[in-house]
């Protein structure tokens, strides 16, 4: 399985490591978050860790944890990654926006995918307003996709495609991975 260290601004990413999931099911229980992503049991996390089709990865600023992140599809024959999960602990300070910026890096320069996706819950204005920010375009609903305290909710899918993110004009930061210098 392929290292997983990079930095971007003032933000590390390296991999997660069993030690890490009480950090990372504990952020998944807290209130703020708990309505907006879904739940993973400890096993599944952990075979997401040990999996060469998922990148777990746990995010630092300061050298303390910040959140984590879940990359799915990296195997996938279509070049098509998943952003399955991003949650940041340490909110409205950038975390999330410089995470998106390194991981569309990631995805794009370093896996060479065709295209970046991923799914939000409608009401998530937040999470909405970042992805199109930072270049997702939103493909469509998909209705009453998740049950969510006996209630059904929909998610919006959206995406990235490489020549998109090629498009992007971006202030002159390098960002490292695995020693390859990026400028983005």
């Amino acid at each position: 399985m392929k290292k997983i260290c990079f930095k971007y601004y003032d933000i590390t990413f390296r991999k997660t490591n069993e030690e890490d999931l009480s950090y990372v099911l504990a952020l998944e229980k807290k209130p703020e978050n708990s309505p907006l992503i879904r739940q993973w049991k400890e096993e599944s996390h952990k075979s997401a860790i040990n999996s060469n089709n998922y990148y777990h990865i746990i995010v630092e600023y300061k050298n303390q944890k910040a959140g984590y992140i879940i990359l799915s599809g990296l195997n996938s024959i279509d070049r098509n990654i998943e952003l399955t999960r991003i949650v940041i602990d340490k909110k409205d300070i950038g975390i999330g926006r410089k995470s998106i910026k390194a991981l569309k890096a990631l995805v794009f320069e370093e896996l060479h995918a065709h295209r970046l996706w991923l799914n939000v819950r409608m009401k998530n204005e937040k999470a909405k307003y970042l992805y199109k920010s930072e270049g997702f375009v939103e493909e469509g609903i998909l209705r009453d996709f998740i049950l969510y305290e006996n209630c059904y909710e929909p998610i919006i899918i959206f995406s990235i495609l490489e020549n998109e993110y090629s498009k992007i004009t971006f202030n002159n930061v390098t960002l490292i991975l695995n020693g390859t210098l990026y400028g983005i």
